[in-house]
């Protein structure tokens, strides 16, 4: 049985909470308007989301586990306590969000917006970045060990206390972010843009792998000259 799908609409708590009670486990949102809405702790796991404004939405404690999200926009949105375990989001404008202490468990956001999202103390595995802006984004305490990171631009996003041991970076940047307690070793590096990073410090770069270029750069930081 296919899922129902909703067009066109202006989607409220009390429209939601009726859609669930009538489909619960499966509802599609073509191109809906839920701005400012509050959803917080409602049950829509495996709905799937697409073309939505989300803007100003408040997910709070909501289970949306398996949810699909494609080209939504929802700046300033809160997802903080949420279950997102298996959701996938793709193409989505999700900047300056909320996402703290969310269950992301195995949870893919691929080519999306997340500057200034705040994804601090989020828990879950296998949780997956490709080709994300998370520029001045919020990712204290994110473990990113041994994880393929393709064009993830951290731009002076906050990155203290981040485990990003044996990490393969493919594009993307790492500018200016702060790294306090930031653990590189092992990391492949060559391929990104590590502009004011301490690479030096070789408490947090051991066996780290830099290009020539890179090295050059870095000593030059310290102001000495490579002949």
């Amino acid at each position: 049985m296919s899922a129902p799908i909703f067009r066109d609409e202006a989607i409220t708590r009390e429209r939601m909470q009726a859609i669930i009670a009538a489909h619960p486990g499966a509802a599609v949102f073509e191109s809906c308007s839920l701005d400012g809405g509050d959803f917080s702790r409602l049950q829509m796991d495996g709905f799937q989301f697409n073309q939505c404004s989300l803007a100003g939405t408040c997910w709070l404690a909501a289970s949306l586990e398996e949810s699909r999200w494609h080209k939504c926009r929802g700046g300033q949105c809160d997802f903080s306590s949420a279950l997102l375990s298996d959701s996938r989001f793709a193409h989505c404008d999700l900047n300056n969000s909320y996402w703290r202490r969310a269950t992301l468990s195995s949870a893919q956001f691929q080519d999306c917006k997340l500057t200034g999202a705040h994804l601090q103390e989020v828990t879950g595995w296998a949780l997956e970045f490709r080709d994300c802006l998370l520029v001045s984004a919020d990712l204290r305490g994110l473990s990113f060990r041994k994880a393929q990171l393709q064009g993830l631009d951290f731009s002076e996003a906050d990155l203290s206390g981040c485990d990003f041991r044996d990490a393969v970076f493919s594009g993307g940047s790492l500018r200016n972010a702060q790294t306090r307690l930031t653990r590189f070793e092992g990391a492949d590096l060559r391929d990104t843009d590590i502009s004011g990073l301490n690479v030096m410090d070789a408490k947090h770069f051991k066996k780290a792998v830099i290009s020539q270029r890179q090295a050059a750069a870095a000593l030059a930081a310290f102001g000495l000259i490579v002949a």
